[in-house]
């Protein structure tokens, strides 16, 4: 029997539902604080590669994931012409193994819901509406205080809150995410027949414009641009206007980029700490302790594999010391580096206008280290 008994996951986006699945699953009792009043139903889709989906298979969910999802194995790059000319089709890295496709893509709700359906079915509560405003530690416990004065004590406190993590905050680790000269427009829009893979488009008036198939009907379309401060409500006529240069489905994709579209807009940022992750019986977990643009399309795979190595550290603990929280950090750090690094440097060439820069063999360095099992 685990050491810990009772474990509160601050924040419940995909790396704490993760979580929380993993640890009901053994038994312990988890609850998860979100300060939304209830499930997201925003974003757009989200792209996931095998690192990903090879724990997603060992906790069951495979199935609807595909289900929801757009599995594909290859990559295409195409030229910034009318006529969206393939230069070339690329075999991406089965890095979950053979028996898993390379990657999928799915609409953000679909996914969430699925990993906050198996949480709760492992027996994690959820609890929304609930905003921490502080914590302190006495002894062998974490007792929160949130917004409405309630008091709550656990036995390990995870924050899983984001990029503007309260959690981090509060146990006084500096860290804060800086933004990387980079914005991207994100469209949630129907999927063209034609789209059956991410497709690459690598300079026009977009750093980089691409999009991923999510779903039988649906796909999400991006643009990447340098920084800048932009009214989202003008997403739809900025994204048409970008995407004016590119050929091929991007035709279909402007079409659907009316006064009704689901448009987004987000600056890159990267943070990484590389310090300890946690503060007595406090610790960080995904973009609260590392982030990083998604150039390589390893964010969300990264949260979900600190989640895996976080519940092994803790299941297998006889007794809770700060060792097991210290072990989870030095276990994840490494891989979370050079997730991060890559990410950046990838985008920072584009930046630069960088011709000769070596972006297939980063990108297979990171391959090569995500493929090793967690």
């Amino acid at each position: 029997m685990p050491a810990i008994q009772k474990i509160g996951i601050v924040g419940s986006g995909i790396g704490g539902l993760t979580l929380a699945a993993l640890l009901a699953d053994a038994g312990l009792t988890v609850e998860v604080l979100e300060k939304a009043d209830g499930p997201s139903t925003l974003g757009s889709g989200i792209t996931l590669q095998g690192n990903a989906l090879r724990i997603f298979r060992e906790l069951g969910i495979w199935e609807q994931l595909q289900e929801k999802g757009y599995p594909f194995n290859d990559l295409g790059i195409r030229a910034p012409d009318p006529e969206a000319t393939v230069l070339a089709v690329l075999d991406n890295v089965r890095v979950g193994g053979e028996d898993l496709p390379a990657t999928i893509g799915i609409p953000r709700r679909d996914l969430a819901a699925i990993v906050r359906g198996r949480a709760q079915e492992a027996g994690a509560v959820i609890r929304y509406g609930v905003t921490v405003t502080g914590l302190e530690q006495t002894g062998d416990a974490v007792t929160v205080t949130t917004a409405t004065g309630e008091t709550l004590s656990y036995d390990l406190l995870v924050g899983a809150d984001g990029l503007n993590s309260a959690v981090r905050a509060a146990i006084g680790i500096e860290e804060r995410p800086r933004r990387t000269g980079m914005g991207i427009w994100r469209a949630f829009v129907p999927r063209p027949a034609e789209v059956t893979r991410s497709d690459l488009y690598y300079g026009g008036p977009a750093y980089i414009a691409g999009y991923t198939p999510t779903g039988p009907d649906s796909m999400y379309a991006y643009l990447v641009e340098k920084a800048q401060e932009r009214d989202v409500h003008d997403g739809p006529a900025i994204m048409g206007e970008l995407a004016a240069a590119y050929g091929g489905p991007w035709h279909e994709v402007r079409q659907n980029l009316d006064e009704d579209a689901n448009v987004n807009y987000t600056h890159f940022t990267t943070h990484l700490v590389e310090g300890p992750w946690h503060r007595g019986r406090v610790v960080l977990l995904g973009d609260a302790a590392h982030s990083c643009p998604p150039t390589i399309a390893q964010g969300a795979a990264m949260a979900v594999e600190d989640a895996a190595v976080l519940a092994d550290e803790i299941l297998r603990a006889p007794t809770f010391e700060e060792a097991v929280l210290t072990r989870y950090r030095d276990r994840r750090l490494p891989r979370a580096k050079t997730v991060v690094e890559a990410s950046v440097q990838i985008g920072q060439w584009m930046l630069e206008g960088k011709k000769d820069a070596d972006v297939p063999g980063l990108m297979q360095l990171v391959a090569d280290t995500v493929k090793v099992p967690v």
